[in-house]
């Protein structure tokens, strides 16, 4: 068995952990848990740390369980939570722990014969039959309100001036946590709980509960809220949060995400979102300061982490669709992406409208008076002629062709180019 406190150390994905647990770790295949909220329907990269943790943690020979809160996403977590958070019903919930389910299963094995292939729990199963009044009697009782009082997720809540407080709902939010830790421990043989160091406080409420109402020990362990570089917040572009569905965020734009990631935060990123051992991040680190320029750490992060979640197909994609700004593409990869990836990857260029009624059409008009592209048609026919215009990447070099329904992409583009950078998209309306 792999070290895992020693794995996640070197990585940097250690930031509180109780005394006793690595020691426990030691002895032999253990059991662990993150919670998960399910109050959307996709997971974003920003929970991406504690998955990476429970997929290191089944790597090292341990089992996983992932807990999604049917029961608590019910409620909202109050850590580092502004205000209350708007309450979701059961059918809205049931669908977003599908998803979840489905995108989990990229990174755990839930489906092989292993000892310790991964569980995928729902608190809702235990919670929902268990009443107001025997879960006051049997939990409430084992905490006291000064110590829900003193955890910094409700400290830090009550402290700000624009709060409005926290209603009793988000305050037993804890207890609740709590006794899923104990019904894992319990049921389940579940000893430690890992998660992000803003859960530390719920987490810890949950081994104190364990220890008063069962006698039994139980660990945790979190990691750093990860940072950018700058000072941003990790995860979020112009456009919000970056997805692991493509639907809402794209393999080509997922993978541009970390693409584009800072030196310093490439270095510190290719060791907590990938599983690549010691020896070849340290090479590769090294190689990328050599000539920073290459991005060679940026590219290697980004395409370990964009076949983790998407595959290698749609990794293959990316870089394809990268190439149609910066590389010598081809007017068939063009016709190859699907109108999202087009669409993202041509983002931000000008666009005009021509009515397909209009089609066909001459170059130099479609270019000049259609669109405009070009001031004058004398401008358009001394940049075809000189080899500087493009339709869908292909060159024309002819001022007598004829733009036409051949021309037209996903039955509804034209991507015409001016030169090396400039480029211009066409939507044909019918």
């Amino acid at each position: 068995m792999k070290n895992f406190v020693e794995e996640l150390t070197w990585r940097g994905m250690v930031h509180n952990i109780t005394a006793g647990a690595e020691e426990e770790l030691m002895k032999g295949p253990a059991s662990a848990y993150v919670g998960i909220d399910p109050t959307g329907d996709s997971l974003h990269i920003g929970h991406l740390v504690s998955i990476m943790i429970l997929k290191h943690f089944q790597n090292c020979g341990h089992k996983p369980y992932a807990l999604v809160g049917g029961a608590t996403g019910m409620i909202g977590d109050p850590s580092m939570k502004s205000q209350e958070r708007n309450l979701l019903d059961e059918e809205t919930l049931a669908h977003n722990v599908e998803c979840i389910k489905a995108q989990l299963g990229k990174f755990l094995d839930f489906n092989s014969d292993a000892p310790n292939k991964a569980e995928l729990v729902n608190n809702y199963d235990w919670m929902k039959d268990y009443t107001f009044i025997n879960f006051t009697r049997d939990i409430g009782k084992m905490i006291t309100v000064n110590y829900m009082m003193s955890k910094d997720s409700v400290k830090k809540r009550l402290s700000r001036e624009s709060s409005e407080g926290m209603s009793f709902t988000e305050f037993t939010y804890q207890l609740l946590q709590g006794y899923d830790f104990m019904y894992l421990y319990e049921h389940m043989g579940v000893k430690l709980q890992l998660g992000g160091a803003d859960q530390w406080g719920n987490i810890t409420t949950g081994t104190e509960l364990i220890r008063r109402a069962l006698g039994g020990e139980a660990y945790a362990l979190t990691c750093p809220l990860i940072t950018k570089a700058d000072g941003g917040k990790f995860g979020k572009t112009e456009k919000g949060n970056i997805w692991l569905d493509p639907e809402r965020t794209s393999p080509y734009e997922f993978y541009q995400f970390w693409l584009n990631v800072s030196d310093d935060d490439a270095v510190k990123y290719i060791k907590i979102f990938t599983m690549l051992d010691r020896e070849t991040i340290e090479a590769a680190i090294a190689e990328h300061a050599e000539d920073p320029g290459q991005r060679k750490l940026q590219k290697l992060l980004a395409k370990e982490i964009t076949i983790m979640v998407h595959g290698e197909a749609e990794y293959e994609n990316a870089i394809a669709a990268s190439q149609m700004l910066f590389g010598n593409s081809t007017s068939e990869a063009l016709r190859k992406l699907d109108e999202r990836t087009f669409l993202a990857v041509f983002g931000g260029v000008p666009t005009f409208n021509v009515p397909a009624s209009e089609l066909p059409c001459g170059i130099l008009d479609f270019l000049a008076v259609k669109t405009q592209i070009f001031p004058s048609k004398g401008e358009a026919r001394k940049m075809v002629q000189g080899n500087g215009v493009s339709i869908n990447k292909d060159k024309i070099a002819d001022i007598n062709y004829e733009i036409s329904e051949n021309d037209i992409i996903d039955g509804k583009y034209i991507l015409a180019q001016k030169g090396k950078k400039n480029y211009f998209i066409i939507n044909v309306t019918k």
